[in-house]
């Protein structure tokens, strides 16, 4: 089965919005064991439509058409199909008396131009919008069955999930088995790793695939068939033992996701001092629900002030050492853990940029602390040439790598532990040249 996607709109076009709806289609499908062949972008123009459903009919089996279904007059989905098809419009009574009902509800009257989202073409079937107004249809062309999807992510991803995927499957029935596993890592780049894995011998029907996205590279292995699917598990075994501590997790997205998951299932308690990273480390965990089992707090102490008043930070330190040093990283982390007493505390001080670095303290330099009930370790990080916010995104990065990695119990990265919490102990992570690009695919 070949599948295709187009996608319409001036404003996806044109650059003024980042199509996720595309990343997080063709992601899915990967993980459904469905790749996607083909990706086009249109705009709001009913000829281009036409003509390229038209085209594109004739070499697709199946064709996901997002946007262009709403009630505005550059809304024109639904007409370009009826012309690319040569038939008529027709309202779907039943739809139409779906909004009358809907509308009733909430005591409201159906604005007349919504009501242009009942049209579709004659020969389209209906496919239901569970989260929002505008249904969606399929219909065959040529020999391409095109579904089209609300450009709303919301309703999108709900009838990919509830419609799509089930008719994909009741349609064509993959006839090859498929799996796919993921490995997330951190601190090196995708050449650096291809470099790596280009060595080791990689059984027939296993592909890698790589996905740089700061501060993370993905690496992705695919298994087409019944064989290759069962030597999956001793290849990722063997990859996981190439890449070493390289490997963060594991179908997972992001660092701060399994971080979230380990101190849930550990039951374990978490404070957190900032001041370069400003709120984006505590903001990566509460993005996920149940974080506040585990957060005690995170405090933003941007000013020496705040780090003496609110931390406790004395000024004898930030004379001597400086606001970015390993010794005020320390006492932030010490001083934040034990505010309510928490199994851990992170802290992260230093100079984001694009200004107010020195030559002994150059942009780029972060100082990280970990802190536990009877140790911490604290590293210094040098992310010279990197945009303020990569600077930033990576240190959040490596602080919840250090954090993970004592939870795991892992000395493989060169920490040593003490039961003198007054001991600075440098932690072994150094990022490589290529891993920050800031690719944002």
């Amino acid at each position: 089965m070949k599948l295709e996607m187009i996608c319409t709109g001036e404003e996806v076009l044109s650059g003024q919005i980042v199509d996720t709806n595309a990343a997080w289609f063709a992601d899915t499908m990967m993980n459904h064991g469905i790749e996607l062949q083909l990706r086009t972008t249109v705009g709001d123009r009913m000829d281009d439509l036409v003509n390229l459903f038209i085209e594109r009919s004739k070499h697709a089996d199946v064709i996901l058409v997002n946007g262009g279904l709403g009630p505005t007059t550059d809304d024109l989905s639904a007409e370009a199909l009826a012309r690319a098809l040569g038939e008529d419009l027709v309202e779907d009574k039943d739809w139409h008396r779906h909004l009358l009902e809907l509308f009733t509800k909430i005591d409201r009257k159906i604005p007349d131009n919504m009501l242009k989202q009942c049209l579709m073409p004659v020969s389209a079937v209906r496919v239901n919008n569970s989260e929002g107004t505008a249904p969606g249809f399929r219909a065959k062309l040529n020999k391409a069955w095109l579904f089209f999807t609300p450009g709303v992510p919301i309703e999108f991803k709900a009838m990919v999930e509830k419609e799509f995927i089930p008719f994909i499957e009741e349609t064509y029935h993959p006839a090859q088995a498929t799996r796919l596993h993921k490995l997330l890592t951190l601190g090196h780049g995708e050449s650096f790793l291809a470099e790596k894995l280009d060595k080791m011998s990689i059984p027939e029907g296993i592909t890698l695939g790589y996905r740089p996205s700061a501060p993370h590279v993905e690496i992705k292995l695919f298994a087409r068939g019944d064989k290759p699917i069962k030597q999956l598990p001793e290849f990722i075994k063997a990859v996981k033992n190439t890449l070493g501590t390289a490997v963060v997790t594991e179908n997972c997205p992001s660092i701060a996701q399994a971080v979230h998951g380990m101190l849930l299932e550990k039951k374990l308690s978490l404070s957190i001092a900032e001041s370069c990273t400003g709120g984006m480390l505590t903001s990566q965990l509460v993005e996920f629900a149940g974080s506040s089992a585990y957060l005690h707090q995170g405090l933003v102490t941007y000013s020496n002030q705040a780090k003496q008043k609110v931390l406790g930070v004395s000024a004898e330190i930030l004379e001597r050492f400086g606001a970015v040093s390993v010794e005020t990283a320390k006492a932030m982390a010490l001083n934040v853990r034990a505010l309510s007493d928490s199994d851990y505390a992170l802290a992260t001080t230093g100079i984001a940029g694009p200004d107010g670095g020195s030559d002994d303290k150059p942009v780029g330099t972060v100082c990280i602390a970990l802190a536990s009930r009877n140790t911490c370790w604290v590293q210094t990080v040098q992310l010279k040439n990197r945009s303020r916010t990569i600077v930033r995104v990576m240190s959040c990065a490596v602080a919840l790598d250090m954090l993970r990695r004592a939870i795991l119990a892992d000395d493989s990265s060169g920490a040593k532990k003490t039961e003198d919490p007054n001991i600075i102990v440098p932690y072994s992570f150094i990022p490589c040249s290529d891993s920050l690009r800031e690719d944002t695919r």
